[in-house]
């Protein structure tokens, strides 16, 4: 497992920032994330927002550019939505994700914008410079002469971009070459810049050139496979050392007399081997670099450790205290920007909407204790707001405090009889209690408002369920399928419904969770009779699952099954009501799966011992967003509560979860994973 992020730094580091009054934006492809750093009461503090592979920054304010592993993502600084970002009143800028752009796998490097507002960026893979437009991924301007034509191949490995009088001027490569990653033979020296106004090379026989910038009349460039920051003369092309590093120097800018650095654990691999660096540097860092370029020295650092071991680009941004918002931050939801001219039509603020925004943010968030406490001070200023008690109630329910959230649906309904939405609230909060006939009452109250409240179907339905009504339980359950999160199988067969198939192929195919599918796996072996082929439609992590179970005939995954492959099909969780299945007919025949070998991890194959032993499946709670009670019960078990159980003699516990967390593995030792 990847060790935690950490940083160590100078006391100058964070004294740096706070009297220049910037910030520093750090990407790093290799931890996938953007990194903000920023002075705060005498330290350094580090903000994070996950971004699949970002590389390089441009900034023109208020406008900010970020490329990724396969799009540019562009922001929009709003200051004064930053006092709105937790802990609030402390941020001075805000970049909110405003839209982004789709330009396939081309392994984007550096960026910059142009004085006219026009974004360029190094389409490495190509190996050209291209801007973006609405029509196309990218429009290619420019490509260094000795390129022939345009593929995916990295031809030269075309990295770096610097604009002069904001235009476009200089570039970096790895090399001169025009065939497929050719510029790898002579990586260790092969590395130019060129003029790209003339297409001349100023530059040539570098040690891996990264990052050149146009600055106080003199082109700087980092000779990354030295770890130095270096001037070219643009005249002789000759290098001058400014200061050598101690790691893989990529990613530079400037503010008065200093230059800022990223510097990157030069990885050990055929592609890094060779360079002056590694020849020097034992023990290289990853981290950020501040060099007085007058003095020509280092004044500070942050070193990190852990996860983030490589840098690509390393911006200043003109704020002390900046936040950017990550593509489902709730702030999007209520923050907007209109041009001048139409802000003069805007009225005043509805301070009670505002109010009672905070409070469902809050509740969207999950911060359920604070959004009662808001929704409570709403209900103060507000007491007929009858939407924000019956949210009240739901935060209760959410919160399991079944005896609050029964005390406040109650009041509402006695103002609000036809509330169906209450009706079905107030149903789970006697669940939660087990007052099965009050609970089933609200449910029929609900439906009888709103015969198709198919929530409130369900509901009913799995209370039905729990009380071992199955006739009605089953048939009402069928409900699920009007719910918005469930989506119907699509194809043009229709759907069995317990007529007569024994010449018929049927199809089933899985639905909700995974304790789901394996709880009703137990049905399959009872349509043997029934049809004359069963084909399973399941995800790839089920796939050798229900080839262990009796009465499958084949399994399939979406994608992979012809239309005119099956006859009928069937939801799997339907089965019990088309078989009609009650307490006394309901399969219990174990095991009703049998664990094949290709299954399980290969040191325990050959465990004569796991024959004699009990065999128990675990599966565990999982964050379900939008699932309801019932759904939450029945998985709410927590792994550190199973895990005694694998300690027990004579027993192996298997791992039926799908998909497993990294950062459970380490707890998994004595549980068999399964694949």
């Amino acid at each position: 497992m990847a060790e935690a992020f950490s940083s160590q730094h100078t006391n100058t580091f964070p004294d740096f920032l706070a009297q220049s009054g910037i910030s520093l934006l750090v990407s790093t492809y290799q931890a996938g994330k953007l990194i903000a750093l920023r002075h705060q009461n005498g330290v350094l503090n580090t903000h994070f927002v996950d971004m699949p592979k970002p590389m390089g920054i441009a900034l023109q304010e208020p406008h900010l550019a970020v490329g990724t592993g396969f799009q540019v993502s562009h922001y929009y600084n709003m200051p004064d939505v930053g006092a709105n970002v937790e802990p609030r009143n402390t941020h001075d800028a805000c970049y909110l994700p405003r839209e982004t752009h789709i330009t396939g796998d081309i392994d984007i490097h550096e960026m910059g914008f142009t004085d006219d507002k026009e974004l360029w960026l190094v389409n490495t893979k190509m190996s050209c410079l291209c801007t973006l437009s609405a029509e196309h991924s990218v429009v290619p301007r420019w490509r260094p002469p000795f390129i022939s034509a345009y593929d995916l191949t990295d031809r030269c490995h075309l990295n770096g971009l610097a604009l002069k009088d904001g235009k476009p001027a200089y570039v970096s490569a790895l090399g001169t070459t025009d065939t497929p990653a050719g510029w790898r033979e002579k990586k260790a020296n092969g590395g130019m810049i060129m003029d790209i106004r003339n297409n001349q090379i100023i530059a040539s026989g570098l040690s891996m050139p990264h990052s050149p910038r146009w600055y106080q009349d003199q082109l700087w460039i980092l000779e990354s496979g030295a770890g130095s920051l270096a001037i070219v003369d643009i005249e002789t092309g000759k290098l001058t050392t400014v200061v050598e590093l101690p790691g893989f120097t990529r990613g530079l800018d400037f503010i008065g007399r200093y230059a800022v650095i990223g510097l990157s654990q030069v990885r050990e691999t055929a592609v890094f081997a060779g360079l002056p660096l590694t020849e020097r540097c034992q023990e290289r860092q990853c981290g950020v670099y501040i060099v007085d370029i007058v003095e020509k020295q280092v004044v500070g650092f942050v070193i990190f450790s852990g996860d983030v071991q490589e840098i690509f680009s390393v911006q200043i941004l003109p704020s002390s205290f900046p936040a950017v918002l990550s593509m489902d931050d709730p702030l999007l939801h209520s923050s907007y920007s209109l041009p001048d001219e139409a802000l003069k039509d805007i009225t005043e603020p509805d301070v009670e909407q505002i109010d009672f925004e905070k409070a469902m943010i809050l509740h969207r968030q999950g911060e359920l204790e604070k959004a009662i406490s808001a929704y409570l001070t709403f209900l103060e200023k507000y007491p007929h707001k009858n939407m924000a008690r019956f949210h009240l109630g739901t935060a209760y329910l959410d919160l399991k405090q079944w005896r609050n959230a029964i005390d406040t649906l109650e009041h509402l309904i006695q103002q609000e009889p036809n509330h169906a939405e209450a009706l079905n609230s107030l149903g789970q909060a006697f669940v939660g209690l087990k007052d099965w006939d009050k609970a089933k009452y609200s449910f029929d109250q609900a439906i009888k408002i709103d015969q198709q409240y198919a929530k409130a179907h369900v509901n009913r339905s799995l209370l039905l369920l729990c009380q071992g009504k199955f006739n009605e339980g089953w048939k009402e359950y069928e409900w699920r399928w009007k719910l918005p999160e469930m989506k119907a199988l699509d194809c043009p067969q229709a759907q069995w419904q317990g007529e007569d198939i024994s010449n018929k192929i049927l199809l089933v195919h899985t639905e909700q969770t995974d304790a789901d599918i394996i709880q009703f796996a137990r049905f399959l072996p009872l349509l043997t009779t029934r049809c004359k082929k069963v084909i399973v439609l399941c995800s790839e992590s089920f796939r050798l699952f229900f080839q262990g179970v009796e009465g499958v005939d084949e399994v399939r995954m979406p994608g992979q099954i012809q239309a005119d492959s099956f006859d009928v099909f069937v939801p799997m969780i339907t089965l019990p009501h088309i078989l009609g299945t009650t307490l006394k007919t309901l399969p219990v025949k174990t095991p009703y799966w049998h664990i094949i070998p290709e299954v399980v991890v290969t040191h325990l194959k050959n465990n004569k011992q796991a024959k004699k032993s009990l065999k128990i499946g675990l599966i565990w709670k999982k964050d379900l967003a939008e699932s309801n009670q019932y759904q939450q019960d029945s998985n709410s078990l927590n792994l550190d509560s199973l895990l005694p159980l694998a300690e027990l003699e004579n027993t192996i516990c298997y791992s039926l979860q799908t998909v497993v967390e990294k950062k459970k593995l380490s707890y998994l030792r004595k549980i068999i994973l399964l694949i």
